[in-house]
């Protein structure tokens, strides 16, 4: 479901916008930057923090 809600807002996006998507659990983290990539957007950065909660910066293609 995460991708989805991320493909949605990747759509609404000109190239080269960034988009903060903040994720948790392993699934997403495995999945969602690999289907970016996938797609043509550009994973900027994919961060994980203290709480469990991974930070990815993708940058629409």
């Amino acid at each position: 479901m995460t991708f989805v809600q991320t493909r949605l807002a990747l759509d609404r996006m000109t190239t080269g916008q960034t988009l903060l998507v903040r994720m948790k659990g392993d699934e997403p983290v495995r999945n969602v930057p690999k289907t970016a990539r996938e797609q043509g957007h550009e994973v900027v950065s994919l961060e994980t923090g203290a709480d469990g909660v991974t930070t990815l910066v993708l940058r629409r293609g």
